[in-house]
């Protein structure tokens, strides 16, 4: 009989956007603007992985999974895409009135297992539907790595609509009290996160104010969401934040009949002057 010990860890898309100290690296999106107006509004977005937050000095972002959403719901094209040395950049013609959702969502499973002495590499296209029937007979000592990682950023033009934020259930969704768009320094905001469809209680929240690189105190602010999942944040300045939410890594154990759920979540939120 296969011997089958499920641990869900961190992939290393999902080390990149979990809560991380000073020194290590953090994927972001950057918008040129949350809040406009007009009639033809293009956002130009700015994509990397880096040490200081909305600088670039480590490596671009893989634009593969990037989508963006107009109010109504239908999928808008990512246009004029490039990746340099240290950044990607695309834009988005913003054709609607109301909020757009630009997105990197991404999912994943790996992992390994022993079989005659000898440690494995899971196939290709393993899911957790599919695993059982993926493994040899005779594997052993199965470990696996499953990550649902969302990295999200919100434009409105003219007025804030919420159409976009019905939940898919699937990972950590943000379900806004306050809307994402309508952020002002020194007042509270209140955000609700779902775990695949149900409130988080209890998750890390990380949030960072930009502008690491020249300041010397990180400026972290540690909160943790309530029972209902919603957390309240104080901006103390304007400018561009940081946020991530993450399941907290579990100590594998062995022979445990469910997998660990790991999933993350990130955003790029500004906030105004009041």
């Amino acid at each position: 009989m296969k011997k089958i010990i499920l641990g869900l860890t961190a992939t290393i898309a999902a080390a990149t956007l979990a809560a991380v100290p000073a020194s290590a690296h953090r994927q972001w999106m950057l918008p040129s603007a949350t809040v406009l107006s007009g009639d033809d509004v293009w956002v130009t977005v700015d994509a990397a992985i880096s040490n200081d937050l909305f600088y670039f000095e480590h490596h671009p972002m893989r634009l593969d999974s990037v989508k963006a959403w107009a109010p109504d719901g239908s999928e808008a094209p990512i246009e004029n895409q490039a990746t340099g040395r240290y950044r990607s950049t695309f834009d988005v013609h913003l054709t609607q009135k109301g909020t757009w959702r630009i997105a990197s969502l991404s999912d994943g499973l790996m992992g390994s297992y022993d079989l005659n002495g000898k440690t494995e590499r899971l196939p290709r296209g393993t899911t957790t539907a599919n695993l059982a029937e993926r493994l040899p007979a005779g594997a052993s000592n199965v470990r696996t790595a499953e990550s649902n990682n969302r990295n999200e950023i919100f434009v409105t033009v003219g007025e804030p609509t919420t159409t976009l934020f019905k939940p898919t259930g699937k990972g950590i969704e943000l379900v806004p009290v306050t809307h994402p768009n309508d952020l002002f320094a020194g007042e509270a905001a209140t955000f609700q996160f779902l775990l695949d469809g149900k409130p988080a209680a209890g998750l890390p929240v990380t949030v960072i104010p930009g502008g690491i690189r020249y300041r010397d105190q990180l400026g972290q602010i540690d909160l943790t969401t309530g029972a209902d999942g919603k957390v309240e944040i104080t901006w103390p300045e304007p400018g561009m934040y940081w946020l991530n939410v993450t399941t907290p890594r579990a100590p594998r154990e062995e022979g445990a009949a469910a997998p660990q759920r790991r999933a993350s979540y990130v955003t790029t939120l500004e906030v105004l002057a009041p």
